[in-house]
């Protein structure tokens, strides 16, 4: 079981993606498609074409973790990162866990659930 925590980098892809692709495609999507480490502990979210399910894919020290949801009724929202230049869009904890019930991500994102403790 992965704990999602407010220290964690999540990035939220841009892009419907394969979701023929085992591990070692989603790690090659992580790499060439997000340009990004899949070896950082970053958390990658994926949507299916359909919308029907979303991919997680992690990296915890010792192997890669993927998980897939999928609704037996309805579809994810849509979503589309407020940067249309970058192919991923940084989330945050408590939007990944209202996407994975079934919510709009987007809709919670002025809410600052942690900032640094001033000295």
């Amino acid at each position: 079981m992965i704990q999602l925590t407010a220290h964690m980098r999540i990035l939220v892809a841009k892009e419907a993606a394969d979701f023929r692709k085992g591990i070692d495609g989603m790690v090659a999507l992580c790499r060439n498609a997000l340009g990004e480490d899949p070896f950082s502990g970053t958390v990658f979210v994926f949507r299916s074409r359909r919308g029907t399910m979303v991919r997680i894919v992690v990296y915890d020290g010792q192997g890669f973790w993927l998980m897939t949801k999928r609704l037996s009724k309805g579809r994810f929202p849509a979503w589309q990162p407020f940067d249309a230049q970058s192919a991923h869009q940084l989330a945050q904890a408590h939007q990944l866990q209202l996407l994975l019930a079934g919510g709009s991500w987007q809709r919670c994102a002025a809410a600052e659930v942690w900032r640094p403790v001033a000295a």
